[in-house]
């Protein structure tokens, strides 16, 4: 099936549903019964510090995100982020510690959850962000475009999510990018059957959270050991759903949607923006599932690409949420095929790179590498406050042209370097 036929397909099932869908009354109501469990139970629930959180994630670094779709590093860092559905501000607190240059701002339904994470930020040190008490459906409101726009956990629980990624996207700069995360719904099946339980159980009093929860907790303990529904709970979410914040919105939450590939590809084309990548490129690399059956890999070679992530999401399931960047154009893509090019790029470390310096370090993924001595060297000499070109370094640490260059491209592709071309 080709990527139009799908296309095709994935529309003609949105119009269906357009057909049904909740005039703006309904949209109202559960968006105010949406914006009362988060008043209810605020989340995510993280504890609040008294300094910047620990860690990283890349995607919520500016230069980071950026290089990854588009293979260069920007050429400013002092640029306006968006954080779409803030929550409690774990997030935001993120973005404005790791974008120091950033105008960061940041918007959510519930006034409870803003409270929130306006006292995180707050304590934290993250004081450069503005916060605003809106859905995203009114996102029009809010002053000026953003070069990049964070979304996570977000479109799935709005009645109507094709409006809301378009609300977004008309306030993406040209050449912004536009981080997701939305369900899949492969990986929460259980999830899902729990969820309808609750609420079969709950009867009337369905839209009392705090009885959601209490019902949700006392089926657990009650189903039978190996019962399916249990069995998952209690290997896969129970260790964060030990927090009633957590349960609710896995559990209680009255709106969600749940994707596949195809349901998903419907939501981004409705937004009139460039799939950049899942920023999970690991899971959707069908070698891992049947690289030791050549035949089968020649024939998943003549698929369409949206075929190829449905075959890889049919083969494994366990797959429970997309994230993903989208972009408007024109987003320059960097290439760094041509040597000259390549020689006169400037590299810079990576920020994901933590237990630095050591030639064995957790990366972007936090998955222990080990860097060889040469490019232990190479990445030595990558410092931001003293650039030097690709041609340098390699004379620098003597390593031939060929050979080099191998490793640097090497380096990039593992996301340890970003390159910036000698214009910026």
């Amino acid at each position: 099936m080709s990527d139009e036929v799908l296309k095709d397909e994935v529309l003609k099932d949105e119009a269906l549903k357009d057909e049904v869908r909740a005039p703006q009354e309904n949209i109202a109501a559960v968006s105010s019964a949406v914006a009362q469990l988060y008043d209810t139970y605020p989340f995510p629930p993280e504890p609040m510090l008294d300094e910047a959180p620990p860690g990283y994630n890349w995607r919520w670094h500016w230069p980071s995100a950026y290089s990854f779709c588009s293979a260069s590093r920007p050429s400013t860092d002092q640029v306006r982020i968006l954080d779409a559905g803030c929550g409690t501000g774990v997030g935001t607190e993120y973005l404005v510690h790791l974008n120091p240059q950033a105008e960061v701002v940041a918007m959510d339904l519930s006034a409870g959850a803003i409270a929130v994470a306006t006292e995180r930020c707050q304590r934290s040190g993250a004081d450069r962000v503005t916060f605003h008490n809106l859905s995203i459906y009114d996102v029009a409101r809010i002053p000026g475009e953003f070069d990049m726009i964070n979304c996570v956990g977000v479109l799935h629980h709005m009645p109507d999510p094709i409006r809301g990624i378009q609300a977004l996207a008309q306030k993406l700069k040209p050449g912004g990018i536009l981080h997701v995360f939305v369900y899949a719904e492969l990986g929460r099946f259980e999830i899902q059957l729990t969820q309808e339980a609750i609420g079969l159980l709950q009867g009337a009093r369905k839209g009392d959270y705090q009885d959601g929860v209490y019902v949700g907790r006392t089926l657990f303990s009650t189903l039978p050991e190996q019962n399916r529904l249990r069995q998952r709970e209690e290997t896969r979410w129970a260790l964060e759903n030990h927090q009633d914040e957590c349960f609710a919105d896995m559990y209680v939450h009255p709106q969600e949607i749940d994707y596949n590939v195809k349901t998903l590809f419907g939501l981004i084309d409705a937004a009139n923006l460039d799939f950049v990548g899942f920023s999970n490129p690991q899971y959707w690399d069908l070698s891992r599932l049947l690289g030791n059956a050549p035949d089968l890999m020649a024939r998943a070679a003549a698929l369409e690409t949206r075929d190829r992530y449905r075959l890889i999401e049919l083969l494994d399931p366990e797959i429970t949420h997309y994230e993903f960047f989208l972009s408007r154009p024109p987003l320059e893509q960097a290439d760094w095929t041509i040597d000259e090019v390549l020689l006169a790029a400037t590299p810079e470390r990576h920020a994901c790179m933590e237990g630095w310096p050591s030639r064995s370090f957790f990366n972007y993924d936090y998955q222990v590498i080990t860097v060889t001595e040469k490019e232990f060297a190479f990445l030595e000499k990558c410092e931001p406050k003293q650039p030097s070109p690709v041609s340098s370094i390699l004379e620098e640490i003597d390593l031939a042209r060929e050979e080099g260059l191998a490793m640097v491209r090497s380096l990039q592709a593992r996301q340890l370097i970003m390159l910036a071309s000698p214009q910026k």
